[in-house]
C-alpha cells in the first residue's frame, strides 16, 4: 500500500496513546533501526516537523517511530482489528486476505517498514474498509457489493444493510485523524484532491513495485485514498 497505509499507522498510534498531538520529530532523511539506515523518501530529510507536518509531508522516519513506539504486539492488534490479513467477506469473487507476515517473524526493522507501508500487502477493498473505520468514528463496517436480490415475483430474497463488525478506534481519535488528513489535502502532498467548496481529506501513496521477487527499478505504484466531506464522511475513493 505504500504511504496510504500511514493513515492506519497514524490512527493506531493516536488511539493507543503511543503519540499525541504534541508529537514532533527532526527528520535528517533517514532513521536508524538496529544499525540499519532506513531512508526517508526525501533525501536530505524534512527537518523539524509537527504531527500535522509529518503527515502532510508523508515523512517515513516519523511513521517508523510511531510503529516502534507502539511495539509489535500493539501495532499488530490494530492491523488485525482494521481487517488486514483476512478477507472482508465483501462477496467479490476471488477476494484474497492480503499478506501480513506472522508477528513471530517480524523484527523491529520489519515493523518500522510496516509503519510506512512496506513489508505488508493489502487489497483495495481492505484498504477502503479500514480507512472508512479510521474516519467514520472508529467503526469497521461490513462491505457489500449487492444491495438486494429480488425474485421475479418482487419478493426480496436478500437485503444487505450497514452492519458494524467491531469498533477499532475511539470517536475522538477518529476526529483527530479526519482533521489531520484534511490538512494533507489543503496544505500537504494531497493538494491535487482539493475541490473548491468541498472539504476533502486523504493520503497519497507511492509504493515500490516488485517483479520476480525483486524491486523493479524505476517502477512505482502511485495511489491516493480520499474521503469527503472531511468533517462527516459519506464517500471514500481509492485511486
Amino acid at each position: 500500500p505504500g504511504s496510504t497505509f500511514k493513515l492506519i499507522t497514524l490512527a493506531s498510534a493516536l488511539d493507543s496513546h503511543a503519540i499525541d498531538e504534541s508529537f514532533g520529530i527532526y527528520c535528517p532523511g533517514y532513521h536508524i533501526v538496529n544499525g540499519e539506515k532506513i531512508r526517508c523518501w526525501k533525501s536530505g530529510g524534512h527537518g523539524q516537523q509537527t504531527l500535522f507536518q509529518v503527515v502532510q509531508n508523508s515523512c517515513n522516519p516519523a511513521f517508523m517511530q510511531m510503529a516502534l513506539s507502539m511495539g509489535k504486539s500493539t501495532f499488530y492488534d490494530y492491523i488485525y482489528a482494521f481487517g488486514f490479513g483476512s478477507s472482508t467477506g465483501s462477496g467479490i469473487s476471488g477476494e484474497t486476505s492480503g499478506i501480513v507476515t506472522h508477528e513471530k517473524y517480524i523484527t523491529e526493522n520489519n515493523l518500522a517498514r510496516i509503519g510506512f507501508g512496506q513489508s505488508i500487502a493489502v487489497t483495495p477493498i481492505q484498504l477502503c474498509t479500514a480507512v472508512c473505520a479510521a474516519v467514520n468514528g472508529g467503526e469497521l463496517m461490513q462491505p457489500y457489493v449487492v444491495d438486494s436480490i429480488v425474485n421475479k415475483d418482487g419478493r426480496v430474497i436478500l437485503k444487505n444493510e450497514p452492519t458494524m463488525v467491531r469498533r477499532v478506534i475511539g470517536e475522538s481519535t477518529s476526529a483527530q485523524v479526519r482533521e489531520i488528513l484534511e490538512s494533507v489535502v489543503s496544505e500537504g502532498s494531497g493538494k491535487n484532491a482539493s475541490i473548491p467548496g468541498y472539504r476533502v481529506g486523504g493520503k497519497t501513496g507511492t509504493a515500490q513495485k516488485y517483479e520476480d521477487g525483486k524491486i523493479a527499478s524505476g517502477k512505482l505504484i502511485a495511489s491516493f485514498i480520499g474521503f469527503a466531506p472531511a468533517d462527516d464522511p459519506e464517500y471514500v475513493c481509492l485511486i
